[in-house]
Formats: C-alpha cells, structure tokens, sequence
C-alpha cells in the first residue's frame, strides 16, 4: 500500500512541477484544483502547496535545461575522433544533476505530503489505486486486442 501512495504523490508532485500543468489558460483547472477536488484541499492547503511548487520550480527547471545541456554536449561526442575524457566528465555531471534533479522533486512530494491530513492520504491512495486497476484493465483489453 505505501508504494501505492508514494507513486501517486510521485505523480502529483511531478505534474504540479511542470509550470505548463501548474499554470494552464482558458480557465482549466490546474493540477492543484484536480487535487482539491479530489482528496477535498482547503483554501489555504491549496495556497500552501502551490507555494511549494513555486518555491522550487525555478530550480527544478534550471536542473532540467542544465541536464539537457549535457546530454546535448555527450550525444555531440559520438564521432570517429571521439573524446573519452569528455564523455566520461559530462556524464559525470549529468549523474550529478540528475541526482540533485531527483533530490529536489523527492523534497518536493515530501513537502506536498506533509500538506495532507492523513483522511487526505488515505483518499487519495484510495484514487491512485482505482486508476492503476483502470491502467492495468486497458493494458489487458489492449493485449486481448492484439
């Protein structure tokens, strides 16, 4: 049960960290109201998380774009006259940000959980595991298609 309530705040923090999914135009409610709905977030619940996701999407986007980077700086090393030093240092450094990457969006989903009265919790593992039996029906009739 418990891996079931950390991949569903895995998946909530990880789309509220999206700034597209946290801020969407033409009066879509954004993740954080989805999560209100669902798990019932008060007002000032609401205000807390979504404080949380801006407190730390700067970085968590910074890291991304620095990660791109490096990968950008590994793929360009795939040539006949390749540098092994290079290779194995950006790889080093991309392992470096996507462990900070990581550290950052675990912070992230702790904080947001911390956020939740325990009712809250049980609510939404109650949600996250209805869509993973729902995920595993589809993938099911899906193989029974094929």
């Amino acid at each position: 049960m418990k891996l079931v309530k950390l991949f569903g705040i895995a998946l909530i923090a990880i789309g509220l960290s999206s700034p597209a999914m946290a801020q969407q135009s033409g009066g879509q409610p954004d993740q954080v109201d989805q999560l209100a709905q669902m798990v019932g977030l008060s007002e000032d619940q609401q205000e807390e998380i979504r404080g949380i996701i801006e407190e730390m999407q700067a970085e968590i986007q910074e890291l991304q774009g620095e990660a791109q980077q490096l990968q950008q700086k590994i793929q360009a090393q795939i040539k006949p006259d390749y540098d092994e030093d290079a290779i194995r240092d950006n790889a080093e450094k991309l392992g470096d940000v996507t462990g900070e990457m990581t550290a950052m969006s675990t912070l992230m989903q702790a904080k947001v959980d911390a956020v939740f009265t325990q009712e809250q919790r049980d609510e939404l593992n109650k949600r996250m595991q209805q869509m993973q039996q729902q995920m595993q029906q589809q993938r099911q009739m899906q193989q029974g298609m094929q």
